[in-house]
């Protein structure tokens, strides 16, 4: 080979890289620092960031035809697997118990899905098609999952942005919600007691919930059956008693695999090219917004819901009505421990978190459902 011939092929890589390019492996370091130096969502935004950092390597191959991402993409975002996968570990996660002896807190976790729809509006406003506002909508519910499922049918081409703004908003969690807590609650509101006495759950009703759940939801709203029985398969495998290894596996191997791969893939489609427009800072905006409105819808109900229970209600637990498990069950507790210390809502929080969890993906069915139907 000529050392000219040479030279230039192994300076081709630097000879295709831009400015852009640049910018994104910026994007990546940024989302690295928050999950190594701050903890922000470290499973989820470390391999994003990585992956963001390898889709801006000029000519590297991975993410043309037959690559390594595109292999991945094709196997477990095209085919929304890796979503369900990581849905069947949720529901091993969770404990619905706190719902089933408090149902009044489904309405809490209905409540928490307004932003959604409302968001939907303001992006229709905007300019956005419908499956497009419908996609960008379901960032509010702060579910990756879910987010990325409906993106995948409704919206392909925006899925890089959808998925980061979900992930990313879930990471701020703790610093988004307090101040829209304390804004939109009085103190003496936050300080209200509520005793935890719940009547009792058999095992038999904890293991009938899922398959109930899966029947009711799957014949009311077909096109959320994808993520409603995986998240109670996971929830059946955690109840029955009866398999542990697979319930563990469920919770830490195949949830904690998929999510690598996942994170990786999602962060391997933030190319500069695809990544760096205006639609991408509106998403990211939209995204905001769709969360913010969730929130306040949550808490606004939860002050209706204290009013109408002449105060022994505690407003506070409205904004675990989202679906950022269990995070933000933990974060209203947290909450209202600062302005005392002895009380004690998380439960009720949980109760709420969990409704919001299934609020959001029949939201998604709802959205895919009445799209499909227009489209």
């Amino acid at each position: 080979m000529e050392p000219s011939t040479l030279i230039s092929e192994l300076i081709k890589g630097l000879s295709n890289f831009t400015l852009g390019n640049a910018v994104m492996i910026a994007v990546g370091a940024v989302l690295i620092a928050l999950a190594v130096l701050k903890e922000y969502e470290p499973v989820l935004l470390l391999p994003i960031g990585f992956g963001c950092i390898i889709a801006n390597i000029p000519l590297s191959g991975m993410t043309d035809g037959n690559g390594l991402f595109s292999v991945l993409y094709k196997a477990g975002i095209s085919t929304e697997l890796f979503p369900l996968l990581i849905f069947i570990g949720v529901g091993a996660m969770i404990d619905f118990s706190p719902l089933l002896s408090q149902p009044k807190l489904v309405l809490l976790g209905a409540a928490g899905q307004f932003g959604i729809f409302g968001t939907l509006i303001l992006a229709t406003l905007l300019g956005f098609p419908l499956n497009e506002a419908a996609s960008i909508g379901v960032i509010g519910a702060i579910d990756g999952p879910t987010s990325i499922f409906v993106a995948t049918k409704l919206a392909p081409r925006l899925l890089a942005p959808i998925a980061v703004a979900a992930y990313s908003y879930m990471s701020l969690v703790p610093i988004i919600q307090p101040p829209l807590m304390r804004l939109l609650t009085t103190k003496a509101e936050r300080q209200i007691r509520m005793e935890y006495a719940p009547r009792p759950v058999s095992k038999r009703a904890r293991i009938l919930f899922p398959v109930v759940v899966t029947l009711v939801v799957g014949l009311l709203v077909p096109d959320a059956t994808p993520l409603i029985s995986m998240l109670m398969l996971g929830n059946l495998l955690r109840e029955s008693g009866v398999v542990d290894r697979l319930n563990k596996s469920a919770q830490n191997e195949i949830a904690n695999i998929a999510t690598l791969f996942l994170g990786v893939t999602i962060g391997s489609t933030m190319s500069a090219g695809s990544f760096l427009n205006w639609a991408t800072i509106q998403i990211l905006l939209l995204g905001l917004i769709a969360f913010v409105l969730d929130t306040v819808a949550g808490l606004l109900f939860g002050k209706l819901m204290s009013f109408l229970s002449r105060g022994t209600i505690n407003p506070l637990i409205g904004a675990a009505g989202i679906s950022a498990f269990p995070m933000a069950g933990r974060l209203v507790a947290q909450i209202a421990q600062e302005e005392d210390f002895e009380n004690y809502l998380l439960m009720h929080a949980m109760g709420a978190n969990t409704a919001g969890q299934l609020g959001s993906v029949m939201a998604g069915g709802v959205l895919l459902a009445i799209v499909s139907g227009v489209i």
